[in-house]
């Protein structure tokens, strides 16, 4: 399911940037860039962010932003942004973040396989450190074509 959701044109490589709320805002533009959530999308994932802080930062460097099926999504949807020099969300242990999966399901139920994927991912040290060290878009697609 990764590959058929993380295509090329949802997947970006960016050197740096100012924060981690224009972190969320570029890692959600393919997505809204394809009709597949809607502008407000974004302001949702920054009032959550403020509500309960950086929650979904799962893992060293690893970021999945995301809120609430209701709240501007119109299909499932995955996206992957990197930001190479990588970017402080407020997550003690796990900043600075370089790699961006902004997720988006239609129902409580619909991302399941999705996540399950994503962990196994998470979970295999050396793909994460091949897309942290990717120099470009084509050697991230490559790597999750490959995964």
């Amino acid at each position: 399911m990764l590959r058929t959701l993380l295509t090329r044109d949802v997947i970006q490589w960016i050197p740096d940037v100012r924060d981690w709320r224009e972190a969320i805002e570029i890692a959600c533009q393919p997505l809204i860039n394809n009709g597949s959530i809607q502008p407000d999308y974004v302001e949702a994932i920054y009032q959550s962010h403020e509500q309960f802080g950086p929650y979904y930062v799962v893992g060293s460097g690893i970021a999945i932003p995301h809120a609430r099926p209701e709240q501007g999504v119109n299909q499932l949807a995955l996206s992957l942004t990197l930001i190479k020099q990588g970017v402080m969300f407020g997550s003690a242990e796990n900043d600075p973040v370089n790699l961006l999966f902004v997720f988006a399901t239609t129902s409580n139920y619909s991302h399941i396989e999705v996540i399950a994927e994503l962990a196994g991912l998470f979970d295999d040290q050396e793909k994460i450190n091949q897309l942290i060290q990717a120099k470009n878009l084509d050697e991230i697609f490559s790597i999750i074509q490959g995964y």
